[in-house]
């Protein structure tokens, strides 16, 4: 991601988030985020795109084998998980007296035209 500005992302490592999109999508279970790739646009996630690494034998690691791992998975793939709602939500940045804050959008009433 060549951009000249460094972007700005709601997610940071930490956070519980729910993945929206791809083979474990899961919207009701939070999981945590491990690590925020922010020059990729990427994030790794807890228990998320398990990948497996034939490793050869090295001075480190005597036996070698397979390894499984967590792969990065696209930013746009995940979105913060909110416990008063017990869903993932959006978010919005507001400041108050200096600093930014991110506060819950709220789901509305479902109403409408059918």
């Amino acid at each position: 991601m060549k951009t000249r500005f460094k972007p700005k992302y709601n997610i940071r490592k930490g956070d519980s988030v729910v993945v929206i999109a791809g083979d474990d999508k899961d919207l009701k279970k939070p999981r945590a985020v491990k690590e925020v790739l922010v020059e990729e646009g990427k994030v790794i996630v807890e228990g998320v795109n398990i990948i497996t690494k034939h490793s050869k034998p090295s001075a480190q690691n005597t036996k070698g084998g397979i390894v499984k791992k967590e792969a990065p998975i696209h930013i746009s793939n995940v979105m913060l998980w909110d416990a008063a709602q017990k869903a993932g939500a959006r978010v919005k940045r507001e400041r108050t007296e200096g600093k930014t804050e991110l506060v819950f959008k709220t789901k509305k009433a479902q109403g409408g035209k059918k």
